[in-house]
């Protein structure tokens, strides 16, 4: 028996009015989602608990079975692990966001987000663009006298590290949750040391304001890369092993840091496919090819993360993020299952949404998602589409740590 865990990153969603009061997933064209959906487990389960923050940190922790009450330390040093980044003990580390924030002369703090991606900024130019920020004498020294140093990685996405920091009562907004807004209301805040990095957030913006780099990109019609943001705040963090806990090995296959860092931390593979963005476009066919050859060498389990939905959603891309749904069914699913069935082998799907991404909003939500178990040896008959109003139909699942034990159980 193989499984087979498919995340649709931020699928889930609220009825939208532009939609008719219909959800992305139920506007979305995905036949062989919903064809395997009718044969499937149906339910919702409740990803990120009560007492935490919405975000894929906290609900992946849950859906490889780890509590995120007991094991989450912050989100930068998950994504430090899938960057193969060790946050040693006593160093703090951050996401650190390549972002666009409004132009001209204002204050730092009446500046507003205009995209928490700098405007989905090519990997390799942004990996430039901190470099050189890092490189820039003013700033190294400024960086230097705060302990701070970079670790650059292919995307907007950066692992910012600070000897000895200080977390207590520290406090960071994720940028994708102020997107056009003013930035001063959610400045770093709650010690000393979020003042220093405040201060350092600034001077990058005042460095980064007229580099040639941006200054082309304006001419492009493009967003400036004009500044970076500290958030997602964590301390080195140790996670239960997938292996001796379920008794399954296996891989993770994402274009994301996060996703590859707390797959390594519990001791699965981390699978890396040349061409995936993390955006809309993104290499579907390399990801599903990846996960079958996974499967057929001998791996008991693989997880096939997508971020497109979150990322179109944060971008205020309503149709893409639709689109990005009926890839994931067209060019994940469907030749995922035919190589399977091809191959002779049984095999286990569960699918879900890590978490709600809203499209009135741009941010995450808590709410419980959809999840669907499909079983190629049984019809386990929901008779239903994959969405969120028919997930609310079956069992609800809660805590989600309990989801993964249930694509393994056998009853």
């Amino acid at each position: 028996m193989k499984y087979v865990l498919l995340i649709g990153d931020g699928m889930a969603d609220n009825p939208v009015p532009e939609l008719n009061q219909k959800t992305p997933l139920e506007a979305a064209r995905k036949p062989h989602m919903d064809a395997l959906c009718a044969k499937s487990l149906l339910g919702s389960v409740r990803t990120v608990p009560p007492e935490q923050l919405p975000g894929s940190d906290t609900a992946i922790l849950s859906i490889f079975g780890c509590d995120p009450n007991r094991y989450f330390t912050g989100r930068s040093p998950l994504e430090a692990a899938g960057s193969g980044i060790s946050v040693q003990p006593g160093d703090v580390s951050y996401r650190c966001n390549m972002v666009a924030l409004e132009d001209g002369d204002k204050p730092f703090g009446e500046k507003k987000m205009l995209s928490h991606s700098a405007g989905s900024i090519d990997g390799e130019d942004s990996m430039a663009v901190v470099s050189w920020l890092f490189d820039n004498a003013e700033f190294r020294a400024a960086a230097d006298a705060v302990g701070m140093r970079i670790a650059p990685t292919p995307s907007f996405r950066h692992i910012a590290i600070q000897a000895g920091g200080d977390i207590q009562g520290f406090h960071a907004t994720p940028p994708h949750d102020i997107l056009g807004r003013e930035i001063g209301p959610y400045a770093l805040c709650g010690n000393e040391n979020a003042g220093n990095l405040w201060q350092l957030m600034e001077l990058a913006n005042r460095l980064l304001e007229h580099h040639p780099y941006n200054e082309r990109r304006r001419a492009e019609g493009k967003l400036p890369a004009n500044g970076i943001w500290f958030w997602a705040e964590g301390s080195a963090v140790k996670l239960p092993n997938f292996v001796e806990h379920y008794g399954k090995n296996g891989s993770v296959i994402s274009a994301v840091p996060l996703v590859h860092g707390i797959g390594a931390l519990v001791g699965l593979k981390m699978v890396h496919v040349e061409g995936a963005t993390g955006e809309t476009e993104t290499n579907y066919e390399g990801k599903t090819q990846a996960a079958v050859d996974c499967l057929l060498s001998g791996d008991d389990f693989v997880c096939i993360h997508v971020e497109a939905p979150d990322e179109a959603t944060h971008n205020g891309k309503l149709d893409e993020k639709i689109l990005s749904i009926e890839y994931i069914d067209r060019r994940v699913l469907a030749p995922l299952t035919e190589k399977l069935n091809s191959a002779g082998v049984d095999y286990r799907i569960l699918i879900l949404s890590d978490h709600k991404t809203l499209t009135d909003t741009r941010t995450h939500d808590g709410d419980p998602v959809p999840f669907m178990i499909y079983d190629s040896r049984k019809d386990q008959g929901s008779g239903l589409a994959y969405t969120e109003a028919n997930g609310l139909k079956g069992p609800f699942v809660e805590p989600g740590t309990q989801l993964m034990s249930l694509l393994f159980s056998e009853t």
